[in-house]
């Protein structure tokens, strides 16, 4: 696997402005994805993630068919378009991979409710009849609780080959190029092996992302599972430092992450980065200040990991969930648009497709102050030594890189380190020094 990747995160459901619920009515809704392919080719995307788009109840994680596209958004013709214009421009697909649980519309579970014990489908789920305790008068497992969310049985082989035969038809039908499996942390660990022991048996690229809240991502993150998991502790740290201007948290969180002390968790790994998604608050939200929205995502970028964008951020759009609703996050949104925001993140998008320092550099921290910070990465071929300082006024920072200067990647003027480096207020520089 590529690791040299800039992933583009689409809730299709929203974005293409589906109804809430399932009501049956065809529209090629999907379609309107094939208008933004020249935008991901502008910002630099190589990789575009679809939360789920298959066959649903309601918000796309209560599957009622993992066959076929959902019919609010299309058909599987219609999505079959849709990779196809992204493979053509160079970009590759990740779907949502729904494997814990399912809807309660889905057709099997639909089976077990009319026919109780009696059906064929009845150990595909962790039921007990005696149990009147459900809403069809007998106990069922569902996710954290929800009824709405079958839990399936992965002791089941049969649901096992039923899963990997999915895989099979999504690669095979759309030629998808990864998976996000949802809820990594509680899918069944053997069926998980099983999973990414087939579909690597003849796709040995293929690619493999993981829901991972907290814990210890090694638990999934390793050479035998998966290929990246998603950084919450760092996306948490990345907003929190900045709104209490205290870079003390994320540089504490990147240190035990990423650094070459041998107890580090994650050295040479490549987690996915991000500041948002369709479960958590837009950036331009949560942050209390809009001056530190491009500081924030320098820093995501020039930490080690896979940067991952969610759309409409790119443009600074604002949406914060509710306890009743998550619809906030997930607007539906015509065309993209661009700004001095987007200009930005076009330009760290292009950074990290030149030098590969971001991607397999090391991390070392340099310099570490409550409003600056210093830190260097390393490869082969080069140095990258990011400095930022979100103070409200300009600084002095006096430190040692282990080099003499560089080119500022984004001004691309030379850097001495020689006698310090003036910060301006507000400002992030990312300077190169080539060994070559």
């Amino acid at each position: 696997m590529d690791f040299n990747q800039i992933i583009y995160q689409i809730y299709p459901m929203g974005m293409c402005g589906a109804p809430k619920e399932n009501d049956g009515h065809l529209e090629h809704r999907i379609l309107r994805v094939l208008n933004w392919v020249p935008h991901f080719k502008k910002l630099g995307i190589t990789a575009v993630l679809f939360n789920p788009v298959f066959e649903s109840d309601r918000h796309g994680y209560d599957t009622r068919d993992y066959a076929k596209i959902d019919v609010r958004l299309g058909t599987n013709e219609d999505f079959r378009k849709v990779c196809d214009a992204l493979h053509d421009a160079g970009i590759k697909v990740i779907l949502d991979g729904v494997f814990n649980h399912v809807g309660r519309g889905f057709g099997y579970f639909q089976d077990v409710i009319e026919k109780r014990q009696n059906s064929q489908y009845a150990s595909w789920f962790n039921i007990n009849f005696t149990d009147p305790n459900g809403p069809d008068g007998f106990w069922y497992e569902g996710w954290e609780g929800h009824n709405e969310l079958v839990k399936l049985n992965m002791n089941n082989e049969t649901v096992r080959r039923y899963l990997l035969e999915r895989v099979d038809q999504w690669i095979g039908e759309f030629g998808i190029d990864g998976l996000r499996l949802d809820v990594a942390y509680m899918v069944d660990r053997n069926f998980m092996h099983e999973l990414c022991d087939h579909v690597r048996s003849y796709d040995p690229d293929f690619f493999f992302l993981g829901e991972m809240i907290g814990g210890d991502y090694n638990a999934l993150l390793n050479d035998n599972l998966l290929d990246s998991v998603t950084n919450y502790e760092c996306r948490k740290g990345l907003y929190s430092s900045m709104n209490t201007h205290n870079l003390f948290e994320i540089g504490y969180s990147l240190n035990r992450q990423f650094g070459n002390d041998p107890w580090t968790l994650y050295h040479g790994r490549h987690l996915l980065s991000f500041v948002d998604n369709h479960d958590v608050n837009r950036i331009a939200s949560e942050l209390n200040d809009a001056q530190d929205l491009d500081l924030t995502y320098a820093l995501m970028y020039a930490m080690p990991g896979i940067p991952c964008l969610y759309y409409g951020s790119e443009w600074g759009i604002k949406g914060k969930r509710t306890n009743w609703s998550d619809d906030a996050l997930r607007p539906a949104l015509e065309k993209p648009e661009w700004n001095k925001h987007t200009d930005y993140l076009q330009k760290l998008d292009a950074m990290r497709h030149s030098y590969s320092v971001f991607t397999d550099g090391d991390y070392v921290q340099v310099y570490l102050q409550n409003e600056q910070l210093v830190f260097r990465r390393r490869n082969e071929k080069g140095q990258l030594t990011f400095l930022i300082n979100i103070a409200d006024h300009d600084v002095h920072m006096d430190f040692d890189p282990e080099v003499g200067d560089g080119l500022d990647l984004i001004g691309k003027k030379k850097i001495s380190f020689a006698g310090g480096v003036d910060m301006p207020a507000k400002s992030a520089k990312f300077v190169y020094t080539d060994w070559l």
